[in-house]
């Protein structure tokens, strides 16, 4: 294995985190935005109040696109783990 092969795979890794993570972390900043925004708005400065909606913001993308998410790991595994013979040898 030499280092383009091990470059390579770095970078499929790193691809496919990014992948996966990006739709909880877009829909959690959104919420953010939204959050901040009315919390300005009304200087109601209570931490629990923009923690509360990120959480279930979360848990309701990882509902929704679960799924997906894990299909594209496992796959991600298959490949990384079906390409070490051709590796090594």
């Amino acid at each position: 294995m030499d280092a383009t092969q091990v470059f390579t795979v770095g970078q499929q890794a790193l691809y496919t985190l990014l992948l996966v993570c990006a739709p909880i972390l877009l829909v959690i900043l959104g919420v953010g935005v939204v959050v901040s925004v009315l919390q300005a708005a009304t200087q109601i400065n209570e931490p629990t109040l923009s923690f509360v909606p990120k959480i279930v913001a979360a848990v309701a993308v990882l509902a929704i696109a679960g799924p997906w998410m894990m299909t594209t790991l496992v796959e991600f595994l298959q490949r990384t783990l079906q390409s070490i013979p051709h590796a090594v040898g």
